[in-house]
């Protein structure tokens, strides 16, 4: 049935101008239209309705029409309101309490009010929510609304504030190039890390070892290379479109050759993109290892996302920390996870897909004391596939902290403990690139539960769901916080088996 035009057809009756459709009742083949409107209505409305609905039924179907009189309450409207934050805004509305919702409904609709605190204003995506809001309750308590926003006192559910600390300015490394050979001629003298090329710049120069190079076709029938090159810091993909006076010198250069690229590194599909302009051979000084990076130091504050208690009851009753072996007890671990919108977590291997939900906990004395949790702002659309497997989709993500914030909270909330994760390696990439973006290093001890549980266990496959059913523990699959706190069973339990952390 086309539930649009039946409305607007039902709504040219004075009584009805307002009304909405509840729902329809079939009893064999009788359809009872249910409406409710907010106005007086007459006899004659209720038979102009009949009248209309019998138009929207199949054939050998009668139609009748039941008009209810509903004016909500505010306390209604209001609940109706919580509910619709949590399940379609739940970062907008994971610090309302009930009175931080108020709502007063009449005759024609009404108005409510929504109180934030003031550092969730200030990623409040006012105008959407209030909009969005206004629409539904027109759908389900008839009439026109309108919303506002006000701050509400600091509360305890509110990061305290504390002075900023020292501005701390972090500059690209580089090194001065050596045994330079002219292809191109730029003639650079030196060459920016590749680790550090994390924003728009022109006219520069990297240099390393060439990992690999292909030579394709443009679609309008123009020659060009792609190059990986690594020089210890990091690794960069970069495209090259040859010139007739170099193609040849330039289709000789192999995998192991080092060569310097100069050109720009600009934004490209939402990326960053690495441009040659100019190719030519050099290499680092001999002996050359790159300096380590000085990381930020940890943050004084929470700024986003703070961490809060947990306890993990089943656990505390079924054993306890004198069963965990010394190594283990006397360390702490966070055990976290990430859901992301793909698998691309390097940037040699082109444009890397996004963070979009981190979860975390952190183990102390053995036993599981705090969680971290957060959704993460993604500046592009998440996919169907992706909030098919995750349940995540771009709505889910409005008001979200962006992944700079994020990251600066999850090193402060990392301090002083070793990380874990399952299948470390992918997650890891991916924390080490966008937390290197903001200028924090993860140099944290690192333990895979897939390698150590390989190590301790036989089993058909080392997957996490796998492990966690031979534990008998129940989780929800591809949600970070969830596969975050059943990885911190899994590794509680594989040291107890072990007698130890693993050795590698």
């Amino acid at each position: 049935m086309k539930s649009k035009a039946y409305l607007e057809e039902i709504r040219k009756s004075e009584g009805l101008e307002r009304a909405i459709l509840k729902d329809i009742v079939v009893e064999g083949t009788k359809a009872t239209f249910r409406l409710i409107t907010d106005k007086t209505y007459s006899q004659e409305d209720v038979r102009y309705a009949v009248k209309v609905s019998e138009k929207y039924v199949p054939a050998g179907f009668t139609a009748d029409a039941n008009v209810m009189k509903s004016v909500p309450e505010g306390a209604a409207v209001a609940k109706f309101i919580r509910e619709y934050l949590s399940k379609k805004y739940p970062v907008v509305s994971a610090f309302l309490e009930e009175d931080d919702v108020r709502a007063e409904a009449g005759v024609g609709g009404g108005s409510f009010i929504v109180k934030v605190g003031k550092d969730e204003a200030v990623r409040f995506p006012k105008g959407e929510v209030l909009d969005a809001l206004a629409k539904e309750l027109a759908l389900r308590f008839c009439g026109v609304w309108s919303g506002e926003i006000e701050l509400r006192e600091s509360s305890e559910f509110e990061l305290k504030e504390e002075e900023e600390p020292e501005e701390y300015v972090l500059t690209s490394r580089s090194f001065p190039i050596v045994d330079y050979i002219a292809i191109d001629g730029a003639k650079p003298k030196r060459a920016i890390y590749i680790a550090d090329l994390n924003s728009e710049a022109q006219d520069i120069t990297v240099c390393g070892s060439v990992i690999y190079v292909e030579e394709r076709t443009s679609k309008n029938g123009k020659t060009f290379f792609t190059f990986t090159l690594s020089d210890g810091s990091g690794q960069l993909r970069a495209a090259y479109f040859s010139k007739k006076a170099t193609i040849e010198k330039v289709r000789k250069i192999q995998r192991g050759d080092f060569v310097c690229l100069t050109g720009n590194n600009e934004i490209y599909n939402g990326g960053l993109s690495f441009t040659a302009k100019q190719v030519d051979f050099g290499t680092p000084p001999e002996g050359f290892e790159p300096e380590p990076r000085p990381s930020l130091p940890v943050p004084a504050r929470y700024k986003k996302v703070a961490p809060v208690a947990i306890a993990d009851y089943e656990q505390s009753d079924l054993f306890g920390k004198e069963s965990l072996p010394e190594d283990f007890v006397s360390r702490d671990f966070v055990v976290f996870d990430l859901e992301t919108t793909g698998l691309n977590n390097s940037e040699a291997g082109g444009m890397m897909d996004h963070i979009i939900e981190i979860g975390a906990v952190r183990i102390h004395e053995g036993k599981i004391m705090q969680k971290f949790a957060s959704f993460v702002a993604c500046p592009v659309k998440i996919s169907d596939e992706i909030t098919k497997i995750t349940g995540i989709d771009s709505s889910m993500l409005v008001g979200a902290p962006e992944v700079g914030d994020v990251m600066a909270d999850f090193y402060k909330f990392c301090d002083g403990a070793a990380l874990v994760a399952h299948n470390a390696q992918f997650d890891i990439k991916f924390v080490r690139h966008y937390a290197g973006v903001e200028g924090y290093r993860f140099e944290h001890k690192l333990y895979d539960t897939l390698t150590f549980a390989q190590v301790v266990l036989r089993l058909s496959n080392y997957k996490l769901n796998t492990i966690a059913d031979y534990y008998n523990f129940k989780f929800n699959h591809h949600r970070a916080f969830d596969d975050a706190f059943v990885t911190a069973k899994v590794f509680i339990e594989l040291a107890r088996t072990n007698k130890g952390l693993p050795r590698f």
